[in-house]
């Protein structure tokens, strides 16, 4: 009766006010960037030695690449349907935690298996179990990704997502680092003792995540009249597209800088490949956190925007690095620029999907990168220079495109 009785008198009424700012969960944050650099540990540690694993049982190096391949294309399925089973254990049960952690025991089970074949197997048994371990090795890894990172949709919330994501990039650029920076010292410590401390981090990780996460919420995906709970949203096509088609176009720009690179570096002796390429993880380490401020202070879609853009001419000045102090100052830029795409990616799929779909939007994130480093091993991996950058920088071009079109769901702009 109050309300008709103000409007009469020609006066307005604030039917909503603005939304508080919800602090970010800094602790559980961490505890998810552990995770983060413990499957970027893993991921390096693989890629070393899946080529010395496999041509130790007499399979060509082809065959390491072919593997690759297969585990993407794997991927590209399982990311989204592991990301939306997970939605549907936090609607019914009110907490991922358990498929994360089967997710962490079958990727220790196998990360311990490679090496134990390795040494211990024989030429014929080894030969056929190790390809079939390290795929299944991949397998595991996706059970439990999607629904992890998804986690950051309840840690930290709107304008703190940017910043909240750059402790994950932040983390898991020094541990990607360590492939250019120290792949041969990490090849020299053998099998057994790199893949048992890589998995020892990872359970590690996964306990202290485990620890700090908080208890678990009730079901949000049941009918209860009283509760007034409802089930879970239905989510349209295109907002998937679009993170799929940025997940896509990211890593193929990515793996065709990456690629190019190396290639013009190669030209000069008197430039160093790995300490440039490693320039480029350590850059990314050091702006991580500025990015995710700068991010969280002009909006996250505005940022990736922005650092797809100058990933774009990077791409293409990288053929003129003719010098190492040119090629140092590409590879700080690339990397500068990467943070604000690194640190934007989840903020950015988590923004298009509904609270309760956050692991298939994180999931179809993962399975348009899977799709994109799959076509470039068999499309674009033994394209020339010229052609890989221009196709690189078309490619965050595109990415850039996709963010663009985007409108998100919920939210805001995050």
């Amino acid at each position: 009766m109050i309300d008709p009785l103000i409007r009469s008198l020609g006066l307005t009424v604030m039917t909503s006010i603005a939304p508080v700012q919800r602090p970010v969960l800094w602790l559980q944050v961490w505890g998810l960037a552990g995770m983060q650099g413990a499957i970027a540990l893993l991921w390096v540690i693989y890629n070393l030695y899946l080529p010395q694993l496999l041509g130790q049982f007499g399979w060509p190096v082809g065959v390491a690449t072919t593997l690759l391949v297969v585990e993407n294309l794997m991927a590209a399925v399982m990311e989204p349907v592991m990301g939306n089973f997970s939605d549907y254990r936090q609607r019914w049960v009110g907490s991922r935690l358990p498929l994360i952690a089967l997710g962490v025991i079958l990727t220790s089970a196998f990360s311990m298996a490679m090496p134990v074949v390795a040494v211990w197997g024989t030429a014929s048994v080894g030969r056929m179990l190790m390809p079939a371990i390290a795929i299944l090795w991949a397998l595991a890894m996706t059970v439990f990704r999607s629904p992890m990172l998804s986690l950051l949709g309840r840690y930290a919330f709107g304008s703190g997502l940017p910043r909240a994501a750059s402790v994950l990039t932040l983390v898991g650029a020094l541990a990607g680092a360590m492939a250019p920076l120290a792949g041969q010292w990490i090849l020299q410590w053998g099998a057994i003792a790199t893949f048992s401390l890589g998995t020892f981090i990872l359970l590690a990780a996964a306990l202290v995540l485990r620890w700090v996460s908080p208890p678990a919420s009730p079901p949000e995906g049941v009918i209860d009249v009283e509760s007034g709970n409802l089930p879970g949203r239905a989510i349209a096509i295109r907002p998937l597209a679009l993170i799929f088609g940025a997940g896509m176009f990211v890593a193929i720009g990515f793996r065709l800088m990456m690629q190019t690179f190396p290639a013009v570096l190669q030209v000069n002796p008197a430039m160093n490949v790995g300490l440039t390429l490693g320039i480029i993880f350590l850059a990314v380490a050091v702006t991580a956190i500025p990015a995710g401020s700068l991010a969280a202070a002009i909006g996250n879609r505005k940022a990736m925007v922005l650092g797809l853009g100058v990933m774009a001419v990077g791409v293409l000045l990288i053929l003129v690095a003719q010098t190492p102090l040119v090629a140092g100052g590409v590879a700080i830029a690339l990397g500068s620029a990467f943070s604000l795409v690194s640190n934007g990616t989840l903020p950015f799929a988590l923004s298009l999907v509904p609270s309760e779909k956050a692991g298939l939007g994180t999931g179809m994130f993962f399975s348009g990168g899977a799709i994109g480093t799959s076509l470039f091993f068999e499309v674009f991996k033994n394209s020339e220079v010229a052609v890989g950058a221009i196709v690189g920088a078309t490619a965050f071009g595109l990415a850039g495109l996709c963010v663009m079109l985007a409108s998100e769901k919920r939210g805001g702009d995050r």
